[in-house]
């Protein structure tokens, strides 16, 4: 605890170091959500019959419209698309992927339907111009709708299918959930998005959320959406996150009880990786350029010169071992890449490594198994990378990959398997 008092019991974990943790966060960290967000009305734009790999799949593009009524200058619509397998014969799990939204593989019309539509563009061409005529008959075989051509999937660097490929044909669903529609992701659009539209307008106070609390919160209402589908099993429902959104979905994650499991690639500071540690990326560089994602707060963190004297990433009371604690004992997984291949030193994966190991100690006071790790973050060695530690309900994983978390995905999905009871429908 803040008095410090030792924390013994699960039940004093839950009722008073858990919120204590989540308060200190807001306050100085992430920002605070405001009381009075607006509702969130979801409604299905349209629903395609499409194939994902070799599986057929349900696409659903979905628009979450956020209550402007005390607003109407500013518009939010959550943009997110639902793919489910067709022939799943109950709820699937569901990961949410951070990233741009839309229908991954539009189901085209079939041949006999593009000759007619290619025939009812030719008219159209001929009323709107009669010349063409003259055109279209010298150039009888030319048409102007064309069907895609096949291409093969661009493959995860580890030479495996890609993520959603995956997650289908082991009878999971996804949701490609575009952050960009609840807030955008640069400090022009503090003033807009749901962070401008809840603030009228007007610029933040100090301890108002940041884009990634903003991001975490259309998360959260995303999964208000799943809770509804009937094709989702919203008890095994997951976030994922690569880079800046990895940090939004472990903070999802750790705000969210809801979730169920996490992936978090390479998420550096405000993620995994220790704020008051001196190496790697500097928590000036949140403070300055990223300013957006934190709450205003934190901006003092990084002051040299101001009325209050000067203040360093020391002083910052809370740090990603407790914000990884937060989503005990739920299933969370800590992926990196490596340097070589684009995953930079400044993400520091020790640090990540040593607050993950730290943070176990909470799985393992509510009786779940964490890491397995026996030493503490001080003495404990980084696993040669491509060798996990997945025995526990905490996870780590260094791929020999980049700034991403795909080579990672083919252990986290039997990983999670294993612990949600779930396994690959049979061909």
């Amino acid at each position: 605890m803040q008095n410090g008092a030792k924390v013994t019991t699960a039940q004093m974990w839950w009722q008073q170091r858990r919120p204590e943790l989540l308060d200190m966060f807001s306050q100085y960290v992430y920002g605070r959500v405001p009381k009075d967000v607006p509702a969130v009305k979801w409604t299905v734009k349209a629903v395609d019959h499409e194939r994902i790999g070799f599986n057929p799949v349900v696409a659903k593009d979905l628009i979450g419209t956020v209550d402007n009524s005390s607003y109407p200058l500013i518009r939010v619509q959550l943009h997110m698309t639902l793919v489910t397998p067709a022939n799943a014969h109950g709820p699937v799990p569901v990961l949410i992927l951070f990233g741009r939204a839309g229908f991954p593989a539009p189901n085209e019309p079939s041949g006999d339907e593009l000759e007619r539509i290619n025939q009812a563009w030719k008219e159209v061409l001929i009323r709107q111009d009669p010349s063409l005529q003259t055109v279209l008959e010298q150039h009888p075989a030319w048409q102007p709708v064309k069907a895609t051509p096949f291409q093969f999937p661009q493959l995860n660097e580890d030479g495996g299918l890609p993520n959603t490929w995956q997650l289908i044909a082991d009878g999971w669903g996804f949701a490609l959930l575009d952050p960009t529609s609840v807030q955008a992701d640069d400090g022009a659009g503090m003033t807009r998005g749901i962070i401008g539209l809840v603030n009228k307008g007007q610029p933040r106070k100090p301890d108002d959320w940041g884009a990634l609390r903003a991001w975490a919160w259309g998360a959260s209402r995303a999964l208000d959406y799943l809770g509804t589908d009937p094709a989702v099993d919203a008890k095994h429902a997951g976030i994922e996150g690569v880079s800046r959104y990895g940090k939004a979905a472990l903070v999802t994650m750790a705000y969210d009880p809801r979730f169920a499991m996490v992936l978090v690639g390479s998420s550096g500071k405000g993620g995994a990786t220790p704020l008051r540690r001196n190496y790697g990326e500097a928590v000036e560089s949140l403070t300055g350029g990223e300013y957006y994602w934190m709450a205003g707060n934190f901006m003092k963190y990084g002051a040299s010169n101001a009325v209050f004297g000067a203040m360093h990433p020391g002083d910052i009371p809370v740090d990603s071992n407790e914000l990884i604690a937060l989503c005990a004992p739920r299933l969370t997984f800590i992926s990196y890449g490596i340097p070589a291949k684009g995953d930079a030193h400044w993400l520091d994966h020790e640090g990540s490594f040593m607050a993950t190991v730290d943070a176990s100690r909470v799985w393992e006071l509510l009786g779940a198994k964490g890491l397995g790790v026996q030493q503490d973050y001080h003495a404990a060695k980084m696993p040669p990378v491509n060798q996990g530690l997945l025995e526990g309900r905490l996870a780590w994983r260094q791929h020999d990959g980049g700034h991403t978390d795909a080579p990672n995905m083919r252990y986290f999905i039997a990983w999670a398997d294993k612990f949600i009871g779930h396994s690959a429908p049979h061909p």
